[in-house]
């Protein structure tokens, strides 16, 4: 049985939309990010019995989810959403800050032509509905979100997103012996491939390492990274595997300018920082529009423990770019 939403636990963070120059961003702790730059939701607001919106303002430049041939890099949604899970997590299912969210699977399907870069910041919103939700002894145990999206008043896409909520008790548990955060070993990454064959510009921003097997890499886990790593990690994080996901799908595709707009994703173990790991390849099946489609893993000790499917569609020609950092 599913909980209402809790009107007392959105005192600090239920603002009205706002548009004007004055939006304020979430608290960063309720979406787990050190830097306040980095907190991209601006609002949640109850919508129905569980159900509800959440806001969000994307700039027009980001140092890392820059934008490429015009168009919002798609994973500033994926973060976005994942934002979205901590805050509706703790704020309305009051699961304890100390608690540790981790997403079981992901889907997320965007309109290419609603990524493209305006004038000013996008205003995003995010309708959700969460449902299966799961308790244990009054405990919030996982839940599965069901989100259409909105930029501008227009349909940007759709996503499902399947989490689960631990205490921290129970993690540390799990993690056992690498429940602490790694520390920083700079002899072990490795050289990043050619930024440009992952639709990068920056070396410091390539997570892949090359190897002697085609279509095959070895992830690099730079815990120095600003964005990738805001906070200290005691393991790779999500949002790393579906950049090496995405770096990988762009590395196997034509070479052309294509828009990464799907992806499915299932997350079956943590990736260990002490540990290879390994991101492969494969072309799958264009789906039924016809667009390319990628199959990526990542294997560490002979496991899988990440796989995804990336979709891609060819960016128009003639937008203007804004470089990252602009």
């Amino acid at each position: 049985m599913t909980m209402p939403l809790r009107r007392e636990s959105l005192a600090v963070v239920d603002r009205p939309v706002a548009h004007g120059p004055f939006t304020t961003t979430v608290p960063r702790e309720y979406v787990h990010r050190a830097a306040l730059a980095e907190v991209f939701l601006t609002g949640l607001h109850p919508t129905g019995l569980d159900s509800l919106t959440v806001t969000a303002q994307w700039p027009r430049a980001h140092t890392f989810y820059g934008p490429t041939a015009g168009f919002h890099d798609p994973l500033m949604f994926v973060e976005t959403l994942r934002q979205a899970v901590h805050l509706i997590t703790h704020t309305v299912y009051a699961a304890p800050m100390d608690h540790h969210q981790i997403w079981r699977r992901l889907t997320v399907d965007l309109d290419r032509d609603a990524l493209a870069v305006g004038e000013t910041p996008a205003a995003v919103e995010l309708d959700i509905r969460c449902a299966g939700v799961e308790r244990r002894a009054g405990a919030l145990r996982g839940l599965r979100m069901e989100v259409t999206a909105r930029r501008d008043g227009r349909f940007l896409g759709s996503a499902v997103s399947g989490v689960t909520s631990l205490p921290r008790t129970v993690y540390r548990r799990l993690r056992g012996p690498h429940a602490e955060a790694a520390a920083w070993r700079p002899d072990l990454l490795p050289p990043p491939v050619q930024p440009a064959l992952v639709g990068r510009s920056r070396p410091e921003d390539v997570v892949l390492a090359p190897t002697p097997v085609r279509d095959r890499w070895l992830l690099r886990a730079d815990t120095r990274h600003p964005i990738l790593f805001d906070h200290p990690q005691d393991h790779a994080p999500g949002m790393l595997l579906l950049e090496a996901a995405r770096q990988a799908a762009l590395a196997v595709s034509p070479p052309v300018p294509v828009v990464p707009v799907g992806t499915e994703a299932v997350f079956h173990r943590y990736a260990e920082l002490d540990a290879d790991c390994w991101i492969e390849a494969v072309p799958a099946a264009p789906d039924a529009r016809g667009n390319g489609r990628t199959r990526v893993v990542a294997v560490q000790h002979d496991a899988c423990l990440f796989e995804s499917v990336v979709t891609t569609v060819p960016a128009r020609e003639g937008i203007q770019v804004l470089p990252p950092g602009f």
